[in-house]
């Protein structure tokens, strides 16, 4: 991939024909994003979909197969030492030397980077209790992550790296750090790219979302528009008995799931729109049609919840 300065018209993050293999396993598979300035963007997917694959891949730390990835407009690969200077991330795993203090930490990380924040750090581990003199590795897990978000914010970083923070982590411990970071957020417009399995909490704080799906990005837009064109639909119907999963009266809209039940039929679709559901509530059939909205989480089951029954699915990446 060339390399270009980065400007005003650059995206932060670019992830091109990105294709990752482990031997004969693909992990990656052509995948190919882009994320603006000030974005928030949320990368969904099951175990074993290629997240942690190219959170690596992106960050520098692992050569892709095949296509490549850009920060600021450079290649990762290529230019990490440049392009890190302006990342901050917290690791799926808390990672730091365990003999070493948050404030040794901090001193550590303080000479790295041109733009350090001594100060906000001191006042988030005092924020959440987080004591400064204890050994890495004799934190919870919680604070460990609080430490490591600390860190990775003081740099000012012009974007953010969260491989799934919260995996691990009790209610309580999930709840500070998500106001933590919405906090910081709302203060700096940072550009941030998180995978997270926690999609209740990143409902409200994500702009833009993508879901992997066996190393493939299946869906990839803002929210809003993705929660406008996805809902649920549930009617009875005077033929239910004698129908097919994928009844004609469907054929208005693009179904991601359908389930027919004694008392009718349940579907979910991604190209919903109110003169279409009026027009399907008229046909000769339908009865006491409803629709409503999804959840971020409702919509990443439908598209990703349950396995893909193909030959291929058995051998995909688990």
């Amino acid at each position: 991939m060339s390399s270009a300065p980065a400007g005003p018209t650059v995206p932060v993050l670019e992830i091109e024909a990105l294709t990752v293999r482990y031997g004969r396993a693909v992990a990656c598979d052509g995948i190919s994003l882009s994320v603006a300035p000030g974005a928030v963007y949320a990368l969904l997917g099951r175990n074993g979909a290629g997240k942690s694959s190219l959170v690596r891949c992106l960050l520098g730390e692992q050569r892709p197969s095949a296509g490549g990835t850009r920060l600021f407009g450079r290649d990762s690969w290529k230019a990490r030492a440049l392009s890190m200077e302006r990342v901050g991330v917290v690791p799926e795993e808390p990672d730091a030397p365990p003999a070493m203090t948050a404030r040794e930490l901090e001193d550590f990380c303080r000479r790295l980077y041109p733009k350090w924040d001594s100060a906000s750090v001191a006042r988030r581990l005092a924020r959440f209790g987080v004591p400064e003199t204890v050994p890495f590795g004799r934190l919870s897990k919680g604070q460990k992550g609080q430490v490591l978000l600390a860190l990775a914010l003081a740099s000012s970083p012009e974007l953010l790296v969260l491989d799934d923070p919260t995996l691990g982590l009790d209610v309580v411990a999930r709840r500070a750090f998500w106001e933590e970071l919405l906090g910081d957020l709302a203060d700096r417009g940072t550009t941030v790219f998180i995978t997270t399995h926690d999609l209740a909490s990143i409902e409200g704080i994500a702009t833009h979302v993508g879901i992997l799906t066996a190393g493939r990005l299946a869906l990839d837009e803002d929210v809003e528009t993705l929660k406008s064109r996805f809902r649920r639909i549930r009617y009875g119907n005077r033929v239910t008995e004698t129908r097919t999963e994928f009844g004609t009266e469907l054929d208005a809209f693009d179904s991601v799931r359908v389930k027919v039940r004694g008392w009718g039929v349940e579907a979910v679709v991604s190209n919903w729109a109110e003169d279409s559901f009026e027009r399907f509530r008229r046909q000769d059939g339908v009865e006491g049609a409803e629709s409503s909205a999804m959840t971020l989480e409702e919509i990443f089951l439908a598209v990703a919840g349950e396995p893909p029954r193909t030959a291929a699915a058995e051998g995909a990446v688990r």
